[in-house]
């Protein structure tokens, strides 16, 4: 039965009611009830007898301010973004490494780079497939399910998991079966005041909770701000876009090469002829074979349909763009029909996006708070296991999944053709594997599909820059037997069913050319390429300058913000100045550095950027030094503010 309660009550209810060793599963992401899992974490650390293991993934926290400039910067947005959000207690101690003794913290997917340095996180990260998740924290003995909820005023019984049925739908059938076992496992929830009501599949009764926190959460929903979208990434995102086929199928993941390839599909269908142009720029008919066989460049006439774990902002950009709006329908009988054509243009139902989590910027939200039902039901959340796994259901699947490509990055290739995305070659685990297995198989086992990988061609570091395509690495999350397409801002590796030395050949064009020398000689070394081997000319100049140069003939399809900013037109100033001062912070170019710095201009140039920082009156040397660091940054970057 149904019990309303406050937190307080409902941390005495689990008390009373479940057994010493608590397993408790919260989703990832934004539908975690922090201040219920806060007081429970509490109280549990003051009760030596008994224990707690908490099952997640991607714990959300507050970015690290850092210290002088970097803290200078973030310190007002995050205050002015996050407001009043309230952090997980135990992300905190996880940072420490300071978890009382009695309690855990298993998690299968860590937000991007957060928590290398935690002793607890590392020894307890568990190494699953996203759709695999259900199965073992089942497996492990959870009693306890904790989760945010929406609620329709319209219809008081009934409740939405909202941004997050992922794993919550694959856990209910067997939380049911072990009930009728006699197992206890309770169930409990809290409305958020500000979470979207998603209809559909992730629609629950009330009836279905055990424990109900009597007061709506109001706190701010934790948001992932839209970054700045560099060169790299749209050039990523311009190359990906033209293997997009008419009518297909589309996943994409978070970040900004996520937002590039959506900034590119906008324009391929709003700017059709300088979107053209483009391309036509940057070489791309090297792969018109490809691109005629497997994707195409001309304006959506039939549309896409979304199939992503993760229901991104950019599938909603896509969605009111009208790019995004191939229906499929939920029985054979009536896809067959729309694969055929035939179905009846008044069949109600039908959905466009298929998702099972979501988490982005605050506007997505607000957006999604504001679309009118019927708009909002042609976005079903769903489980995870209908999304990024064929089985079940995998007759209808296969026809809605009709020409899909499956997109998601990676930050290391090998020249042989494996991926690198979610751990170091030390064993450190940056994030998780996620789903992204999962559609790399997919792409393979459906007949008219892609596997997508895309990546930074290279990265810097502490001022030195390196290659992200390399010989060889110390761990592979994607092995290079099923190796498909890989992407970098050069171009398009195409290795499906190639040869070692075609795979080679097709990676090292896409690489930047300070490292091709380099990576052919190990190859060659190794035995894996002919003594003559040389590469075409035609990529022998992949280099930041001329990407540049093509970028500054066709700047408008070049958005630094292709779905909008949570930053002031002063923060964006600043954030372009910042991190131009942060790639100059080398030996190499310290010389630079001081004369600029030396030639910045005079503090009224940027009154307003100044006081944003607190740098419009420094006091001491070392604010004024921040002065004209950041002076230096602003007169720098101003060129390419148009």
């Amino acid at each position: 039965m149904l019990q309303s309660c406050s937190i307080e009550h409902a941390v005495d209810e689990v008390l009373a009611r479940l057994p010493q060793h608590i397993h408790m599963g919260m989703p990832l992401g934004l539908g975690k009830p922090n201040r219920f899992a806060n007081a429970l974490y509490r109280r549990i650390g003051q009760l030596p007898e008994r224990q707690l293991t908490i099952y997640t993934a991607l714990s959300l926290g507050r970015p690290s301010l850092g210290d002088g400039l970097q803290k200078r910067f973030l310190e007002p947005f995050v205050e002015r973004v996050f407001g009043d959000y309230p952090e997980l207690d135990f992300l905190a101690d996880l940072h420490r490494d300071s978890l009382p003794a009695n309690i855990r913290v298993e998690q299968f997917f860590m937000q991007p780079g957060s928590l290398l340095h935690s002793a607890a996180a590392q020894q307890d990260y568990v190494s699953s497939n996203y759709s695999h998740a259900a199965r073992d924290i089942n497996a492990a003995g959870l009693n306890l399910v904790a989760q945010l909820l929406a609620r329709d005023p319209q219809h008081p019984g009934r409740l939405s998991l909202s941004c997050n049925p992922d794993i919550t739908l694959d856990m209910l059938p067997m939380i049911a079966k072990r009930r009728a076992a006699g197992e206890t496992i309770l169930i409990l929830g809290q409305v958020h005041s500000d979470l979207p009501y998603m209809p559909g599949d992730s629609e629950i009764d009330a009836a279905d909770l055990d424990l109900l926190i009597d007061e709506e959460e109001r706190s701010t929903l934790f948001s992932t701000p839209n970054m700045p979208v560099g060169i790299q990434d749209h050039c990523i995102g311009l190359h990906a876009s033209t293997l997009v086929r008419d009518g297909g199928t589309l996943q994409i993941g978070i970040g900004s090469m996520g937002d590039a390839l959506t900034a590119a599909l906008l324009a391929r269908q709003a700017d059709n002829d300088g979107y053209r142009a483009l391309l036509a720029d940057l070489q791309v008919d090297h792969w018109q074979a490809l691109i005629d066989r497997e994707g195409g460049v001309e304006p959506f006439a039939q549309g896409l349909y979304g199939c992503s774990e993760m229901f991104v902002n950019g599938l909603l950009a896509l969605a009111d763009a009208g790019i995004v709006r191939r229906k499929v329908y939920p029985t054979l009988e009536l896809q067959q029909q729309a694969n055929a054509g035939t179905l009846d243009a008044a069949t109600a139902g039908g959905v466009s996006v298929h998702g099972g989590f979501f988490l982005g910027p605050r506007s997505f939200y607000q957006r999604l708070r504001e679309l009118p039902k019927s708009k909002l039901a042609q976005f079903n959340m769903t489980a995870i296991s209908y999304i990024n796994e064929l089985y079940g259901h995998e007759e209808l699947k296969r026809l809605q999944r009709r020409d899909a490509r499956f997109i998601n990055s990676a930050f290391t290739m090998t020249l042989m053709g494996a991926a690198v995305s979610d751990q170091l070659q030390g064993g450190k685990v940056l994030s998780g594997v996620g789903g992204q297995y999962n559609f790399v198989a997919q792409g393979h086992a459906l007949a008219d599909a892609r596997s997508v990988l895309i990546l930074r061609s290279w990265r810097e570091s502490a001022g030195e820059v390196s290659s992200n395509i390399v010989w060889e690495y110390g761990h592979c999350t994607i092995p290079r037997h099923l190796r498909d397409i890989v992407i970098t801002e050069y171009g398009i590796a195409d290795l499906r069913g190639k040869t070692d030395a075609h795979v080679i050949e097709a990676l090292l064009n896409i690489s930047d050319s300070r490292f091709q020398p380099g990576l052919l000689e190990q190859a060659q070394k190794a035995g894996k390429l002919p003594k003559d081997f040389r590469l075409n000319p035609r990529f022998t100049d992949n280099s930041p300058q001329r990407l540049q140069n093509i970028q500054a003939r066709h700047r408008h399809l070049f958005p630094e913000y292709p779905l909008g900013s949570d930053f002031s037109d002063e923060e964006r100033d600043l954030l372009r100045a910042l991190n131009w001062l942060k790639s100059k912070f080398k030996l190499s170019e310290i010389l630079e550095l001081g004369k600029a710095a030396l030639d910045a201009p005079e503090p009224e140039a940027f009154a307003a950027h100044l006081e944003r920082m607190g740098l419009e009156q420094p006091d001491g040397l070392r604010e004024e030094l921040y002065q004209r660091f950041l002076l230096a940054g602003l007169q720098a970057t101003a060129p390419t503010l148009s």
